[in-house]
C-alpha cells in the first residue's frame, strides 16, 4: 500500500512540475501542447499550420524573431508564421484578390504564444496596443494577423500610416489626417482582408482577426513543437 501512495504521489509531482502555471490567468484557460494535440486530433480542421506551405508566395517579416520590434528583444525561436487552418485559407484567398493588381501580402506576425503576450504586457503596461493577458490575445488563439501590402514588382511596401507595431494616434484604423497615398493604401488591405472573413481592430491598422475567433481556445506552444 505504501509503495502505491509513494508511486502515486511521484506521478502526482510530475504532473505538478509538467503543468504551466500563468500570473494572470487560470492555468486552465490555455491550452498546451498535449491538450492542443487531443483537441486538433477530434478537430485536424482547427490545427495549426504554417502559412508559407499554403501560400509560399507570401511574404514575411516576423519581426519578435528579431530585436526590431517594441521590447528589442528577439522573442521568437523561429522566423516562421502560424496560425489555424481557416485562417490560412482565407489569407490565401486575399492573396490571390491582391495579385491581380500586381500587389501580395507581408506578414508581420500570426499566431503568438501565450507566454509572450504576458510578456509584452509586462513591457508596455498599455492594454490599446497590447492585450491584456487577463484575456488573452485573438494571435494566441491563431486568429489574428498582423500585415501589410506590398508591391510585387519591387516587393516593397506600400506607404502606410505608420511602421509596424507604432503606439501613436496615426496607427488607429479610422484615423484621417494623412497624405491620400495613404489612407488609400490602407483601404486596399481593408478591403481585400474584410472581403474573406477579417475583420480590423481600431488601434491598429495592420492587425486583423478572423471571424469566429472566439470558438478558438488561447494557446501557448512554442513554435518548434508545432508540427
Amino acid at each position: 500500500m505504501k509503495r502505491y501512495i509513494l508511486f502515486a504521489l511521484v506521478i502526482f509531482l510530475s504532473y505538478a512540475a509538467s503543468a504551466q502555471k500563468y500570473k494572470y490567468i487560470d492555468s486552465s484557460k490555455v491550452m498546451g501542447l498535449n491538450s492542443y494535440l487531443k483537441d486538433i486530433k477530434a478537430h485536424p480542421e482547427t490545427r495549426l499550420v504554417e502559412i508559407k506551405k499554403y501560400i509560399p508566395g507570401i511574404a514575411l517579416d516576423i519581426r519578435y524573431a528579431t530585436t526590431n520590434n517594441f521590447t528589442h528583444q528577439q522573442m521568437y525561436a523561429e522566423a516562421r508564421a502560424f496560425a489555424r487552418l481557416p485562417v490560412v485559407l482565407a489569407l490565401k484567398e486575399v492573396e490571390a484578390d491582391l495579385k491581380k493588381q500586381g500587389l501580395g501580402l507581408k506578414i508581420f506576425d500570426a499566431y503568438r504564444p501565450y507566454a509572450v503576450t504576458v510578456h509584452f504586457y509586462e513591457v508596455a503596461h498599455d492594454t490599446n496596443f497590447v492585450a491584456d493577458p487577463r484575456k488573452g490575445s485573438k494571435h494566441n488563439r491563431g486568429c489574428a494577423i498582423d500585415l501589410s501590402v506590398i508591391d510585387l514588382k519591387t516587393g516593397k511596401e506600400l506607404d502606410m500610416p505608420t511602421g509596424f507595431d507604432s503606439f501613436s494616434k496615426q496607427a488607429a484604423s479610422a484615423y484621417i489626417a494623412l497624405p491620400r497615398a495613404e489612407i488609400a493604401n490602407r483601404a486596399i488591405l481593408k478591403t481585400a482582408m474584410e472581403a474573406h472573413g477579417f475583420r480590423e481592430i481600431e488601434t491598429e491598422w495592420w492587425h486583423f482577426d478572423f471571424n469566429g475567433w472566439s470558438k478558438y481556445p488561447l494557446l501557448d506552444i512554442p513554435f518548434p513543437e508545432i508540427k
